[in-house]
């Protein structure tokens, strides 16, 4: 069972994420056991080797410091790499992230595997029991580990959501025509498409939070304030549906070839060019010859 979790970056922006609870995050953990397990069944099977010329405290050392690897170093490892996946997290599609949501760094990961070692799980975690009654008492899901490390464990596998289409309000039409776009960058551009892209995944806080940051840059990159009474996001469509319809219309060839007459295949021939007739000049009178004899 998922919720959708609030976590406030550190800009006082509210996110909407979707906490992994008890089935996602018990799977994963299944999956990561039985890496876990037949990795120390491989150590055991190479340190009984060793054992077998005598030498059985160098063993027994070795899985000590094998069993501290893999069942410790394994999850620290991998989160820390991975900015908080586990082999079974990426199964699944979740990811480890801080409670304002930012990526995890080594000393959460250690955290986390020191109390998943201690306390959830294994030493004192009555074979995760402990941990299964933590996450079912809590909101979303987090376990003692995660509440040392002030850490989340949510969902990145998401519906894709269907791209909008940026139109131009009608009653901006107009406003917008008289616009000069030519100072707006092309990354401004693109960070107010993927906000309105984005528009429904957010909370209404966020939407006119996020709206407003971005409508003051683009108001004062192309020297045109907010209209009284327009909203952000509408301001912005009108910019961006502005734009991109001059972009068209540079697309647009200038003037277009007259189109050709179609005529049936028997008189589909070969025409030869008309040219306009040469005019024909009079022959000129041969001016007489002074020095000619006289008749």
């Amino acid at each position: 069972m998922e919720q959708e979790s609030e976590l406030v970056t550190g800009e006082a922006v509210v996110l909407d994420v979707r906490a992994a609870k008890l089935a996602s995050r018990g799977l994963a953990m299944m999956l990561d056991v039985a890496l876990q397990m037949i990795t120390l069944v491989v150590a055991m099977l190479v340190l009984s080797q060793v054992a077998a010329f005598g030498d059985e405290a160098l063993a027994l050392t070795l899985f000590l410091v094998t069993l501290v690897l893999v069942m410790v170093g394994y999850p620290v490892i991998f989160e820390t790499l991975s900015r908080g996946r586990t082999l079974g997290k990426m199964a699944l599609g979740l990811r480890v992230v801080r409670t304002d949501g930012g990526p995890v760094r080594f000393r959460h990961a250690l955290v986390r595997g020191l109390a998943g070692f201690f306390i959830d799980f294994w030493a004192l975690g009555l074979l995760g029991v402990v941990a299964v009654v933590t996450s079912l008492l809590s909101t979303n899901g987090r376990r003692v580990g995660d509440y040392l490390a002030g850490t989340l464990v949510i969902r990145e596998r998401m519906p894709a959501s269907r791209t909008p289409y940026v139109g131009m309000p009608p009653q901006l039409a107009y406003w917008a025509s008289q616009l000069d776009l030519t100072r707006l960058p092309n990354e401004l551009a693109l960070a107010v498409r993927q906000y309105l892209s984005r528009t429904s995944e957010l909370r209404p806080e966020a939407v006119e939070a996020l709206g407003y940051g971005l409508a003051q840059q683009v108001a004062a990159t192309i020297g045109a304030p907010v209209p009284p009474g327009v909203p952000s996001w509408a301001y912005l469509s009108a910019v961006l549906a502005e734009r991109r319809r001059r972009d068209q219309v540079k697309l647009q060839p200038r003037y277009a070839p007259p189109p050709q007459p179609q005529y049936p295949p028997q008189y589909a021939q070969p025409v030869a060019p008309v040219t306009a007739p040469v005019p024909v000049t009079p022959a000129e009178p041969v001016p007489e010859n002074p020095f000619a004899p006289p008749g």
